[in-house]
């Protein structure tokens, strides 16, 4: 007998598990509460959006916009986003072209073009481009044969270790430049004391094995990804219902029968969860679970972030296609220092999320939730973001169209720190399981969302 199994959320987390299960012959039916598919990956269509709707999605999402330039009132009144693709938060996804979610894409029997770059380094006086080059290489070669050969025990072991205790050890001249920034880029946090060496390795390692470029963006924004896998799961005769909340989960006697949806009751054989894990249990009873698993999920801590948009008329052919990181010492966050983004690959005109003649260029900074609800934090955020890229693009302002800056409290849903523990995608609720960036998988973001929909299938075998 087929096999019926509910979504909840149609997330990258939630869609790669629809498209993962209807392929396997699962009976796949997702519900969404937002009239728009990616959840917090979501992308919005310029030439249709309205302020309106804008605040009250970003409300939704744990986000809000404290600047702009000129005000989000004018931006819209006069269309200055017709013809824009704009995400909702900033997405740049690690592993460049062959990132677990383009090859879960093409597993699945679909394809999205991805543009792939490797890393530059914004200095004081210009740019570095890329950070590791040849020589860096040659240089760390013994440590990346071993990092490249190290087995999951090894990488066990590295788990308790912080980068901050990593680079006391080990790093000397260029290493603890890269051990500063890119641990904290494929986390999301800034305070090196928490960031597991086992985590970041493991991403590093994966990119190893692939060959693939750092960092990369699909064409078309985030939704391409979104609708690959929808068009999979419906091919595959799933149904996924946009505009629809799961109120409830229903459980008797330690197992999953259904859930209510609005004012409606649906059997299911399987529910899986793509919603923050933090909020489970607005739609599930406690009283099925144990204290401590209620305890852990309830208290696990997101990332934070200032995203910055920026339409600009030109743009030196030197930085078209590329992605460069920066480090603010002493930017008064958690961590001392700050990492940040400039992302110019969704500038380049095949990107297709900017109107002809105009470019847009995506960065961010990151800061932990609480941050990204200072107003004054926020400023200091702001004035670092547009100094790097003044860096980059001496007088901006004189190109620039429209500015905005989304800050995001949840960025990721769960960071991936040594003290926050992440839970399985397997619950004690039998045949309840959890997906998205939230749940223990490899990589950070999107990429963990799809490779904890991997993880599910798996275990459904």
């Amino acid at each position: 007998m087929v096999k019926k199994v509910c979504i909840i959320g149609a997330g990258i987390g939630g869609l790669t598990t629809g498209a993962l299960l209807s392929i396997k012959g699962y009976n796949v039916t997702i519900f969404e509460k937002e009239k728009m598919l990616g959840g917090r990956s979501l992308t919005f269509d310029g030439d249709n959006l309205t302020l309106e709707n804008y605040r009250k999605i970003l409300s939704k999402f744990s986000m809000s916009v404290p600047f702009s330039e000129p005000t989000l009132e004018e931006i819209f009144n006069k269309n200055m986003l017709k013809g824009y693709t704009l995400d909702l938060g900033f997405h740049s996804i690690e592993g460049g072209t062959m990132s677990d979610v383009g090859r879960a894409i093409i597993e699945t029997g679909n394809k999205v073009e991805m543009m792939g770059t490797k890393l530059g380094l914004i200095c004081n006086r210009g740019f570095e481009f890329p950070l590791v080059k040849i020589k860096d290489k040659l240089r760390f070669l013994p440590l990346i044969t071993r990092l490249y050969l190290s087995g999951e025990k090894t990488m066990k072991r590295l788990d308790k270790q912080s980068i901050a205790e990593t680079i006391k050890i080990y790093a000397k001249g260029k290493m603890i430049t890269i051990l500063e920034l890119l641990p904290r880029v494929a986390t999301t946090v800034n305070d090196l004391d928490k960031i597991s060496t086992g985590e970041s390795f493991r991403a590093t390692q994966s990119n190893l094995r692939r060959g693939s470029t750092p960092v990369g963006y699909p064409k078309g924004g985030l939704v391409s990804l979104s609708n690959a896998f929808a068009d999979v799961i419906k091919e595959n005769n799933g149904i996924i219902h946009l505009g629809k909340t799961v109120k409830q989960i229903n459980i008797e006697n330690g197992k999953v029968k259904g859930v209510n949806v609005d004012d409606e009751e649906f059997k299911f054989d399987i529910v899986v969860s793509n919603i923050l894990v933090q909020r489970l249990f607005n739609i599930v009873s406690e009283k099925h679970f144990p204290k401590d698993y209620i305890k852990n999920l309830k208290t696990l801590k997101g990332t934070g972030s200032l995203c910055a948009y920026y339409s600009l008329n030109n743009i030196d052919s030197n930085l078209m296609g590329k992605s460069f990181l920066f480090i603010e010492r002493d930017a008064g966050v958690e961590g001392k220092d700050a990492v940040g983004m400039i992302e110019f690959v969704t500038a380049i005109p095949e990107a297709g999320i900017a109107p002809s003649s105009k470019y847009l260029v995506q960065s961010y900074i990151i800061c932990t939730p609480d941050e990204a609800k200072s107003k004054k934090t926020l400023e200091k955020l702001k004035e670092t973001l547009d100094r790097n890229l003044e860096i980059l693009i001496p007088n901006f302002y004189s190109q620039l169209n429209w500015a905005i800056y989304p800050a995001i409290w949840h960025l990721d849903g769960v960071a991936k720190t040594i003290d926050n523990i992440k839970p399985d995608v397997k619950t004690p609720i039998k045949n309840l399981y959890l997906v998205g960036d939230c749940v223990k998988a490899p990589g950070i973001g999107i990429n963990c969302a799809v490779n904890s929909a991997r993880i599910l299938a798996d275990l459904l075998e």
